[in-house]
């Protein structure tokens, strides 16, 4: 139940930032199930020249979650332009 809670978080966290900060109408968010473990991943195609202010918690709070499962998470800019968000949270062994 931990992971499913991070994992919507998560997604809910990196939309809103798209929202507030990508300057862009679409992104794409990819959940899938890979060994052991649960894959979120939000990108956006966006200039990030949006400059709605904001707390700045929000991508610290993305880490928090999922350093607290054992899990990774990459944030930043893609090369091709636009940011992306990608979490790894390790599966509850059964």
């Amino acid at each position: 139940m931990e992971v499913d809670a991070a994992a919507y978080r998560i997604v809910q966290e990196a939309v809103a930032n798209v929202i507030r900060h990508a300057d862009t109408d679409v992104c794409r968010i990819l959940i899938s199930f890979r060994k052991a473990e649960l894959f979120v991943e939000v990108v956006d195609d966006g200039s990030g020249r949006s400059q709605q202010p904001g707390s700045g918690l929000g991508l610290v709070g993305m880490r928090e979650r999922v350093e607290i499962l054992h899990g990774r998470i990459t944030t930043g800019p893609r090369p091709e332009g636009g940011f992306r968000v990608a979490a790894h949270l390790p599966l509850p062994v059964a």
